[in-house]
């Protein structure tokens, strides 16, 4: 049932021509993204800024957990930001609603406690819930760019301000 989900109405919303722009720096769990796809696009841009700066300073960063770091209340703030079907929007926060943990270790049992961030392990549902969760996720500046590959992202850093670093060289 999840996958249909996914395939049905999350894919399709990740490919709407409204909410293209919220994913074109993120490269896998999209119908049209890949490990190649985004190998292609940093070598291509790379190369390209490469042609017209003398250097570029790109930051790879990788977020620990990234998925046990979805929060459920910024998720379902997204999801309502998009063109989903009523229901549809109501079973994927009742999902994600009243979830409970609890450790037991030998006769050792801690008291029940909720679950306000992460994503079920092994669901169908999680590629596209941290897609949807990430995809507010940009450069303040024009000079900066994104690539998102899932919990991985690089960001390249333009040398626009290279006359401050000239000037303090010359003094």
């Amino acid at each position: 049932m999840e996958k249909s989900i996914v395939k049905d109405y999350l894919y399709p919303t990740l490919m709407h021509p409204d909410y293209t722009y919220l994913f074109q720096d993120q490269f896998p769990f999209r119908p049209t993204g890949s490990t190649t796809a985004t190998l292609i696009y940093l070598l291509h841009t790379l190369t390209e800024l490469l042609q017209t700066q003398d250097y570029v300073h790109v930051i790879a960063l990788d977020f620990s957990k990234a998925f046990d770091s979805v929060r459920h209340h910024s998720l379902v703030s997204k999801l309502a930001n998009f063109t989903l079907p009523d229901k549809l929007h109501n079973w994927l926060v009742n999902n994600l609603s009243g979830r409970q943990h609890q450790t037991k270790l030998d006769a050792s049992v801690s008291p029940i406690l909720p679950i306000n961030a992460s994503t079920i392990q092994g669901s169908a549902l999680d590629p596209a819930k941290y897609v949807l969760t990430a995809s507010y996720l940009h450069p303040t500046s024009p000079s900066n760019l994104l690539c998102k590959y899932a919990d991985d992202t690089n960001s390249w850093f333009l040398p626009s301000i290279r006359h401050l670093y000239h000037k303090r060289s010359n003094t």
